[in-house]
């Protein structure tokens, strides 16, 4: 396991915690961005949003609270030798952008071929949920969860496929609203073998 990058994004963690402003802070914010508006935060609709927009919140980045590392830990070697491909498809997501704090709604493809060992399928779903539930751009998450998946599991390979549609761009901007992203991330053999990368990116169209 490479220790450099999971104990960084541990440290990140850490101190996104000790740094959090408590709840108060966080509705008072919101109550200011509501005045910005040109809204009265006290008028009858308003009262409770200040409340509720960081109840959202916590939802929304709750991945800053979780080790995908952790998640990834248990693992099953009674497999038969298996080591072909293992594919979990159309894994949905919700993120928001670190840019403008704008929904990224979109669908990964997490696949990787063992190494003597695999793990349960839905610990890759939370693992995309974890990185999904922070502030971020694709192309950063693609990479983390592929990364994320090879140095925990120690796999032939991975591949990771992310299909995204971002709200900062069809809701504001440009608004192009029939436009999504398209990244992708490819270790060991998925990138090596040009055979084994075309057959994942055929369970991704």
């Amino acid at each position: 396991m490479s220790p450099s990058v999971h104990a960084l994004d541990r440290a990140r963690v850490s101190r996104s915690q000790v740094q959090s402003p408590d709840r108060a802070e966080v509705e008072q914010a919101v109550r200011t961005i509501i005045r910005w508006t040109g809204e009265d935060p006290d008028r009858d609709g308003l009262r409770d949003t200040p409340a509720r927009v960081t109840r959202s919140f916590e939802e929304f980045f709750s991945g800053y609270g979780q080790d995908p590392v952790e998640i990834l830990k248990k693992t099953f070697e009674e497999i038969e030798g298996y080591d072909e491909m293992i594919v979990l498809r159309g894994i949905r997501f919700e993120s928001h952008c670190e840019h403008h704090m704008a929904p990224i709604i979109g669908q990964a493809w997490v696949a990787y071929i063992p190494n003597g060992r695999v793990v349960g399928i839905s610990k890759l779903a939370r693992v995309v949920d974890v990185y999904a539930r922070r502030l971020q751009i694709q192309e950063k998450m693609t990479a983390q969860i592929a990364n994320t998946i090879n140095d925990v599991l120690e796999p032939q390979g991975v591949g990771v496929i992310i299909k995204a549609t971002h709200h900062c761009m069809t809701t504001r901007g440009v608004h192009k609203p029939d436009t999504d992203l398209v990244t992708s991330r490819m270790l060991g053999c998925f990138r090596d073998n040009a055979l084994t990368r075309q057959e994942f990116l055929g369970m991704a169209t």
